[in-house]
C-alpha cells in the first residue's frame, strides 16, 4: 500500500465500478440474442458496425499498457517510449491489408479464433502450435491489466487485494453473462473516461508547471531525445510490436465481431486518431518527471501516472483518472480473457470432443475465461511484480512467431505447414534463447553493440526456415475450399 486511503478518489472509483458493472449486466439485454451460442457469446453475433467495432478495437488495443507502461517507460528511460507511436501507424496498416481478408475466411467458414484458420489452412499440428502460443502469450498480458488496477488500487491506499478479487468478480460475471457485448459497451464508457482524463491532463497539469516550456525545461536533457546505441532497438520495436499487435487473438476478437471486411478498413484508417492520445499519455512521463514525482519502491516508475493525478489533480479528479486507468484495464481483461477462452474451447476442447455443439463450445469457453481472469489475479498476487512485466515483454516475442501462419498463409500459397511449423519451433526457440540470456528483465538483445528487439532476428530465423523448406519441397500452391467453389461456380455459369 503506497499510503493513507484517499476517500474522495475511493468514493469516485466505487462509483465508476458500479456504472459499468450496470453497463455491463445491461449488455445481456442489448441486441438480445441466444447467448448460449458460441458466436453471440464471443463475436456479438459478428453484427457490430463501424461505430460499435471502433470502441471495441480500441478498447483492445489501449490497454493498461498505452496507460501506464509507456509513460513510464518515458518517466524512467526518456525518448526510447515514443516507439509506441510508430509501432500503431504500422500496427493499422497491417489491419487494414491482412486483418479484412483473415474475416472473409472467418465469415465464410465460421472461424473464431485465428488456430481456426490455421487448422484449415495447414493442419492439426500447426494449428496447436498456435493455440498453445496465443494463450501463453495472452496470460502475462491480462496479469499485466490486473497490474494496472493493482497500482491504481495502492495509490487510493485500498486493500490491494481484496480491491483486485473484488473488480474481477465484478467482471467475470458480466463477461460471463453477456459475453463481447459487455466489453463493447464497457469500452464506450472507458473511452469517455480516458478522452476527458487525457485532455484535462494535458491542459491543466502544464498551467500548473507553468506551462510546457518550463516543464520541459525541468527534465534532464538526455531523455529528451533518443541516444545514437538506441536507434536499432527504437526501429526494430516499433517493426516488430507493429507486427505482433493484430496476431494477439484479443485484437482479431474484435475485428471478427465486425460485420464486413469494410469496418475493419474503415477503422484502420480512423483509428489512428487514438494514436495521439497514447503520444499524449507518453508526454505525461515527462510531465511526472517536472512535477517531481519519485519512483515508489514497490512499483517503481510504473506508478508515475497514477501519482502524477494524486499530486496535482484535487481529489475528486484524481479518483476519475485513476478510474479511467482501471476501467481502461478492464475492458481489454475481458476481451483477452474471452479470446483464450475461445482458443480452449475450439482448438482444444473440440479435438477432445469433435461432436461439442456450438452450446456446449459456449459453456466451456465461458468456464475457460472465468478460470483464466482470477488465474490472472493469482498469478499477480503470488510471485513478484517483475515477473509479470518481463513476462509481457516475451508474450510481444512468441506472438511474432504466428506470423508466417496466420498472415503469410492467406498470400503466400506455397507455404505449408511443415515448413511454417518448423519456421514457428525455430524462431520461438531463438526468441527464448536470447530472453534467458537477458534474464527476461528485457526484450532487447545487443548483437555486436547494436541492441535490436529480439523478436525481429527471431522472425527473420523462423521466416528463412520456412522459406528454406517450401522452397525445397516444391509443393503445389494451396488453394482453398472456399476458392475451390467459387471456381466451380464460375465453370458451371461458363
Amino acid at each position: 500500500m503506497i499510503g493513507a486511503i484517499e476517500t474522495t478518489q475511493a468514493v469516485v472509483v466505487g462509483a465508476a465500478f458500479v456504472l459499468i458493472t450496470a453497463v455491463g449486466l445491461g449488455a445481456g439485454r442489448w441486441r438480445k440474442a441466444n447467448l448460449d451460442d458460441l458466436d453471440e457469446w464471443a463475436l456479438g453475433g459478428r453484427q457490430f458496425g463501424g461505430v460499435l467495432t471502433w470502441f471495441l478495437q480500441g478498447g483492445s488495443v489501449y490497454t493498461t499498457y498505452s496507460f501506464v507502461a509507456v509513460p513510464a517507460l518515458v518517466f524512467g528511460g526518456g525518448a526510447i517510449g515514443f516507439f509506441a507511436l510508430p509501432y500503431l501507424v504500422i500496427a493499422y496498416v497491417v489491419a487494414f491489408l491482412v486483418v479484412p481478408r483473415l474475416w472473409e475466411r472467418a465469415h465464410a467458414r465460421g472461424f473464431v479464433t485465428p488456430a481456426d484458420f490455421v487448422r484449415d489452412r495447414f493442419d492439426r499440428r500447426l494449428a496447436a502450435a498456435v493455440t498453445l502460443t496465443g494463450i501463453v502469450a495472452t496470460m502475462p498480458y491480462i496479469a499485466l491489466q490486473v497490474y494496472g488496477i493493482e497500482i491504481c488500487m495502492a495509490q487510493i491506499g485500498l486493500p490491494v487485494q481484496a480491491s483486485l478479487w473484488t473488480a474481477f468478480f465484478l467482471l467475470a460475471v458480466v463477461t460471463y453473462l453477456s459475453g463481447l457485448r459487455s466489453a463493447t459497451l464497457i469500452a464506450i464508457v472507458k473511452d469517455v473516461f480516458i478522452w476527458v482524463t487525457v485532455v484535462v491532463a494535458v491542459v491543466y497539469i502544464p498551467i500548473r508547471l507553468g506551462g510546457y516550456g518550463h516543464a520541459f525545461a525541468r527534465v534532464p536533457a538526455a531523455k529528451l531525445t533518443l541516444p545514437r546505441h538506441l536507434q536499432a532497438d527504437y526501429v526494430t520495436l516499433a517493426l516488430g510490436s507493429g507486427l505482433a499487435l493484430f496476431l494477439y487473438p484479443h485484437t482479431l476478437t474484435g475485428a471478427l465481431a465486425s460485420r464486413s471486411g469494410g469496418v475493419i478498413r474503415r477503422n484502420s484508417i480512423f483509428l489512428p486518431v487514438y494514436t495521439v492520445m497514447l503520444g499524449l499519455l507518453a508526454i505525461l512521463g515527462y510531465l511526472a518527471i517536472a512535477a517531481g514525482v519519485q519512483p515508489v519502491h514497490h512499483y517503481g516508475n510504473n506508478a508515475a501516472v497514477p501519482a502524477l493525478f494524486d499530486k496535482v489533480f484535487p481529489g475528486w479528479f484524481a479518483g476519475f483518472g485513476l478510474a479511467s486507468i482501471a476501467i481502461g484495464a478492464l475492458v481489454p481483461a475481458a476481451m483477452m480473457a474471452i479470446a483464450a477462452a475461445n482458443l480452449f474451447a475450439r482448438n482444444v476442447w473440440l479435438e477432445l470432443k469433435p461432436d461439442a455443439g456450438a452450446r456446449e463450445q459456449a459453456q466451456v469457453s465461458k468456464i475457460a475465461s472465468l478460470v483464466v481472469k482470477f488465474g490472472a489475479v493469482g498469478f499477480v498476487i503470488g510471485v513478484p511484480t517483475t515477473f509479470v512485466i518481463n513476462f509481457q515483454l516475451a508474450a510481444g516475442v512468441w506472438i511474432l512467431q504466428t506470423l508466417p501462419a496466420v498472415f503469410l498463409g492467406l498470400f503466400w500459397r506455397r507455404l505449408t505447414g511443415t515448413a511454417a511449423l518448423a519456421g514457428w519451433a525455430v524462431g520461438t526457440a531463438l526468441g527464448t534463447f536470447l530472453l534467458v540470456r537477458v534474464g527476461f528483465a528485457t526484450s532487447s538483445y545487443s548483437f555486436g553493440g547494436t541492441q535490436l528487439f529480439i523478436g525481429i532476428p527471431a522472425l527473420a530465423a523462423n521466416l528463412a526456415v520456412a522459406g528454406a523448406i517450401t522452397a525445397v519441397a516444391g509443393i503445389p500452391p494451396y488453394t482453398s475450399a472456399l476458392e475451390r467453389g467459387r471456381r466451380g461456380d464460375r465453370r458451371a455459369r461458363g
